[in-house]
C-alpha cells in the first residue's frame, strides 16, 4: 500500500488515473513489484484522488500483468489501511465510506475496534455473465466448458474436475498452467468486453472451482493471475501465480454464474474458500442491469491485516532504478 510520495495523476475518472499511471509512470509498478522488493505474486496499490464527491478515496490497483480494474483483496487491504492509518474518518463499531476503484464507486462498511479493522465488508459494481457453458478448444488439454463472468474483472471460470485438476498447494503448478491455457484459448475464441467501458477486455484472469476441503465453505477456487499482459514494455512472460487470497472480483463473478444457473438466491451467504484455506463470504444484495446483461449487486466480506511500515526509496546510484527479474523466478 503505497499512502504518501506520489503525485495525484491527471485524469477525469480513477480509471483514466489509472491509464495514465500505466502510459507514464509504469516504473513505478516496476520499482515496487520487481526484485529486490518485490516478488512474483505480489501486488501493490496506490492511493489517489476521488473524481466523484462521494468518495473518500481512489486507489489504483498494479500487479504483475495488469492494471485491473477492480480487486476484492485489494479493496480490503486499501480500507484495512486507510482506516488503520487515520486517513478516514472513523466511527466504531461501524464506519462506513465509499472508495472509487477504476470500475467504479464501492461502499465500504468495517467494523472498527481500538482503532483496528476487524471485518471489511464492501458491496462491488454488478456482477454479470456474459456467457455461460461455452465449450473452449484447448491446446493440449482438449474441450473445456467455461463461463465468462465480470465480478470488477472478467474472469472465465471452469470447474478444475474437468481437467483433472485438485485444489491443493502441491498442485499450484499444474492449476498455473492449465489455467493460462485455458485463459488464452477462451480469449482468442471468445474475447468480450465491458459494455460501458470497452477498455475492459478479458478474459484477463482466471478462477478454477472445485469442491471445499472445509465444512463452512461451498465452494473452493484457485484464481490463476496470467502471465503474459506485463505493462511497461517487459520483454519476457511472467510464469504465472495463483491468487493467495480466495479472490474477491472472481467470487462476485461466481456467485454471478451460480445466481444465472439458479443456484444462488438474492440474500443467501456464499462462503467461497482459496487456496490457503482462507475465505470470503459473498452475498447478492439485489439485481440489476449492466447494458444488455442482466446483473447482480455483490457483497465481499473479509479481513487484511498490517504487517509493516515501510519508507521506500531510490539512490541516485542504484544500477536497477526499475528492480531487475531473473529466469529462475521470471522466465522468458
Amino acid at each position: 500500500m503505497i499512502i504518501g510520495g506520489v503525485l495525484d495523476p491527471p485524469g477525469r475518472t480513477v480509471f483514466e488515473k489509472m491509464r495514465y499511471f500505466q502510459q507514464h509512470h509504469d516504473d513505478l509498478r516496476r520499482l515496487m513489484l520487481r526484485e529486490p522488493r518485490g516478488y512474483p505474486a505480489l501486488c501493490s496499490n496506490v492511493i489517489v484522488g476521488a473524481t466523484v464527491a462521494e468518495a473518500a478515496a481512489g486507489f489504483i490497483i498494479m500487479e504483475q500483468s495488469e492494471y485491473p480494474p477492480m480487486s476484492g483483496s485489494n479493496l480490503i487491504c486499501v480500507a484495512t489501511v486507510l482506516i488503520e492509518m487515520g486517513m478516514v474518518e472513523v466511527t466504531e463499531p461501524v464506519t462506513e465510506f465509499y472508495l472509487e476503484a477504476p470500475a467504479g464507486l464501492v461502499k465500504v462498511m468495517a467494523r472498527v475496534e481500538q482503532g483496528r479493522a476487524l471485518g471489511i465488508t464492501f458491496e462491488n459494481v454488478p456482477a454479470f455473465v456474459f456467457k455461460i457453458d461455452v465449450p473452449i478448444e484447448v491446446p493440449g488439454v482438449g474441450t473445456v466448458s467455461v463461463d465468462i463472468a465480470f465480478g470488477g474483472m472478467i474472469h472465465v471460470i471452469f470447474d478444475g474436475a474437468l481437467v483433472g485438476l485438485e485444489l491443493r498447494s502441491d498442485q499450484a503448478a499444474d492449476i498455473v498452467r492449465i489455467g493460462e491455457l485455458v485463459r488464452k484459448a477462451t480469449r482468442d475464441q471468445n474475447p468480450v468486453c465491458h459494455p460501458d467501458n470497452p477498455e475492459i477486455v478479458g478474459p484477463t484472469i482466471t478462477v478454477v472451482s472445485g469442491p471445499p476441503t472445509r465444512p463452512d465453505a461451498d465452494l473452493k477456487n484457485a484464481a490463476v493471475v496470467s502471465s503474459d499482459q506485463a505493462q511497461g514494455g517487459s520483454p519476457h512472460s511472467l510464469p504465472g501465480v495463483l491468487d493467495r487470497s480466495p479472490c474477491g472480483t472472481g467470487t462476485c463473478a461466481k456467485m454471478a454464474t451460480l445466481h444465472a444457473r439458479g443456484r444462488l438466491n438474492v440474500g443467501k451467504d456464499f462462503h467461497h474458500e482459496g487456496i490457503l484455506g482462507t475465505k470470503f463470504v459473498g452475498r447478492l444484495v439485489r439485481e440489476t442491469t449492466v447494458g444488455p446483461y442482466p446483473a447482480v449487486v455483490p457483497t465481499i466480506a473479509g479481513r487484511a491485516w498490517v504487517t509493516a511500515l515501510a519508507t521506500y526509496g531510490v539512490d541516485s546510484e542504484d544500477p536497477f532504478p526499475a528492480g531487475f527479474t531473473v529466469g529462475d523466478l521470471w522466465p522468458y
